[in-house]
């Protein structure tokens, strides 16, 4: 695994000065937008089972240009501090690129979280908080957690409220010291599917985009076939909508253990059903199993879409790779290398750092909600349903027919949290394309997309240090 990290913090790296080349940056400026600031270890002990268990933890901050720093937590029994720092600059690109107010962290624990119980993994992240808290690393103007791989609401709830008890005199925002919270404990709605319909989102503006060469020519996934590698909550989301609202066929679905298969088009919420019930995608009666087989993101396919852990595509099985268009819904799923392989091939990539951003514009708005303390949409609701209730009554006098009755009820809705939170994260990575792509057409040397995204982000990080003199 120590291989595997420090391959992936390499690739964040050569993107990183890939993108520099195109840029005209002051003497210095480029290596301390590159450098990561500061990387913090924590040891900490846990008395569980009778006896004391040792654990250690990081807390990267890549870049405070803009504050506070904003990073999901992982809990993973291979993690390191080099793939915390590689995520945590992809953090400072990603918030940059979709232009919310936060530079780029990302935190870690080394354990299986499969090998505790709940009460058992509650005493350890409350501990984990405790040492974020006495070195500054956790806090509404500090340092925003959010849910990563292993960690989710649940883990988000405990450490909301560890740092509540720490924090006694910062009570009212509390909440705001992470986000992906429950709803009962200040979250918000949507924040669970964000970063799946992020990537709804992304390939839904890619396809649109008369500049660009669509999925072979096509401008929709009507009937077209995606591979999925991961299904975990990026992955499963991704495929329902993708799969339920865009009419694409889900034919592979990968995972640790091996792939399922379907020509047809895969079920997604019975697989999922299959999943949570046994702990595996395989035996999945509506699909044929390969059981420890590695190679269906091979398969030929309109569309691939890794969404597990990095480095999934590298120099050995990039060239074997078949597929029109790579949509990367995980962090630094693609290599450096393998970027290279996969476009000489005809492969389109649509970039993580783009694609995978629906999760922390969706955590900016919670994080908005709770220093706001006003649910989205309170001061508004009411006067749009009554806007809405006029035009439908003036369109029925002008027609003299009644207003649809299989629209009228969506129509006359007020809008509900979820579906601001839905619009608003549209319309930012609607708005994110148009950057990426409008400089793409402006300096077609930059070559594709992923630089595009690099360079729109780095420009924007130089402005923000230019500005405070740095």
């Amino acid at each position: 695994m120590q291989a595997i990290s420090a391959g992936f913090l390499k690739s964040v790296d050569q993107n990183f000065r890939h993108a520099m080349s195109f840029l005209d940056l002051p003497e210095g400026l480029a290596e301390r937008i590159i450098q990561c600031n500061s990387t913090y270890t924590v040891r900490f002990g846990v008395r569980l089972r009778g006896r004391m268990y040792s654990f250690i933890g990081w807390r990267s901050v890549h870049s405070e240009h803009c504050e506070p720093v904003k990073g999901g937590i992982r809990y993973a029994p291979n993690a390191d501090a080099e793939e915390v720092e590689a995520l945590a600059a992809l953090m400072t690109l990603k918030c940059s690129l979709v232009d919310v107010p936060f530079g780029g962290s990302k935190g870690a624990l080394k354990i299986d979280p499969r090998e505790w119980t709940p009460q058992e993994l509650e005493r350890i992240t409350r501990r984990f908080t405790q040492e974020l808290n006495k070195r500054g690393l956790i806090g509404p103007g500090l340092n925003v957690p959010a849910p990563d791989v292993g960690t989710g609401e649940r883990e988000m709830a405990w450490m909301v409220d560890e740092f509540r008890r720490a924090n006694p005199t910062d009570v009212v925002n509390a909440r705001a010291c992470v986000t992906g919270k429950p709803l009962s404990k200040g979250g918000i709605a949507g924040r669970t599917e964000a970063t799946g319909r992020g990537v709804q989102f992304a390939i839904q503006s890619y396809l649109r985009d008369a500049r660009t060469t669509g999925l072979n020519g096509r401008r929709d996934l009507n009937g077209a076939s995606v591979t999925l590698q991961g299904f975990g909550n990026v992955g499963y989301h991704a495929a329902k909508f993708l799969s339920e609202e865009d009419g694409a066929r889900v034919t592979i679905v990968a995972e640790r253990d091996g792939y399922v298969t379907n020509p047809e088009g895969l079920p997604i919420e019975a697989l999922k059903e299959h999943q949570l019930r046994t702990g595996s995608i395989l035996g999945f009666a509506n699909a044929q199993s390969f059981a420890g087989d590695m190679t269906g993101i091979e398969e030929r396919c309109d569309v691939l879409i890794p969404a597990a852990m990095e480095n999934a595509i590298h120099l050995e099985n990039a060239g074997r790779i078949n597929t029109h268009l790579v949509v990367e819904a995980a962090n630094g799923p693609v290599t450096f290398e393998a970027d290279k392989i996969l476009r000489s091939r005809g492969a389109t990539i649509l970039p993580d750092l783009y694609v995978n951003a629906g999760g922390v514009v969706v955590s900016y708005f919670e994080w908005v909600k709770n220093l706001t303390h006003i649910p989205f949409g309170l001061m508004e609701r009411r006067r749009r349903e009554r806007r809405n209730h006029t035009i439908a009554a003036a369109l029925e006098r002008m027609t003299g027919k009644p207003f649809p009755a299989d629209i009228r009820d969506e129509f006359l809705e007020g809008g509900a949290e979820i579906d601001l939170v839905r619009s608003g994260l549209e319309d930012v990575m609607r708005s994110t394309w148009t950057r990426i792509a409008d400089i793409l057409e402006a300096q077609p040397e930059l070559g594709d997309y992923r630089t595009a995204a690099y360079v729109v982000s780095i420009r924007q990080i130089a402005d923000a240090y230019e500005a405070i003199g740095i």
